[in-house]
């Protein structure tokens, strides 16, 4: 029997420069459990070396998917979501035949470091991680799924860094698994979009970049049988008595 589990596939590491320092592997974990989120995404700019160590420093609580949040030729975010490291690792070096070799400014965009469990620096990323590959979108949302991903258009709200804010509206039948709406998406706005793209599946996540972004409130509940990538997807398609429960009630 399908029961409430707390999703959040949208969050991020002290390896995007945009996010906090305070955003090492013990202390995602513990913020994550004092909030109730079941399942957690880690989806860093462009890479996803800092899911080794949060997925050790959780051991199982939360349950910790490989993610990464490509940036398109386009300037699109794309929430690729995997159910195991190799294969987020394989579609990273996809990815990475066409990132251009710009060099960090920590001064300007921020530190990139990977961390391991007990938030020990492993090394720091020196290649720019917030730019756009050369991939454009509908690529990166083809080679996701036939890497056996799930491709979820992000924050696709957002004046900047979104689907309509780059292309104009997604087609109705546009092939990406689900769409992302950012937590701060009003009921009445978040209506509005499922109106606009009815039988489309939407998810609501945190895109936390420090700790206090990790809550309920900015999550996706969702029907499953047990915290893993095949009942998410499940759930995404509706199948078998999986479901999101809609979150702006």
């Amino acid at each position: 029997m399908p029961r409430p589990f707390w999703v959040d596939l949208h969050s991020h590491t002290a390896l995007s420069p945009c996010g906090e320092l305070e955003m090492g592997a013990p202390d995602i974990v513990a913020a994550t459990r004092e909030a109730g989120v079941d399942i957690l995404g880690i989806s860093d700019h462009n890479a996803c070396e800092n899911w080794p160590g949060i997925h050790e420093a959780a051991a199982g609580n939360p349950v910790v998917l490989p993610c990464i949040e490509t940036q398109s030729a386009e300037d699109i975010h794309v929430l690729c979501v995997f159910p195991e490291y190799d294969r987020v690792l394989a579609y990273k070096n996809w990815l990475w035949q066409k990132i251009r070799p710009i060099q960090n400014d920590v001064d300007h965009f921020g530190y990139q470091l990977v961390i391991d469990a007990h938030n020990d620096i492993v090394r720091e990323e020196p290649i720019l991680l917030i730019q756009g590959a050369g991939w454009e979108v509908d690529q990166v949302v083809a080679k996701t799924q036939e890497m056996g991903g799930l491709a979820i258009l992000a924050h696709v709200d957002r004046p900047a860094f979104s689907y309509p804010a780059a292309l104009g509206p997604m087609p109705l039948d546009y092939p990406a698994d689900a769409f992302e709406l950012s937590w701060r998406a009003t009921s009445e706005e978040a209506n509005e979009w499922r109106e606009k793209y009815p039988g489309r599946a939407f998810i609501r996540s945190s895109d936390s970049h420090m700790l206090s972004g990790f809550s309920r409130a900015h999550c996706t509940k969702m029907y499953l049988e047990e915290p893993t990538f095949d009942e998410i997807r499940k759930a995404i398609k509706g199948e078998d008595g999986r479901r999101i429960s809609w979150p702006w009630g």
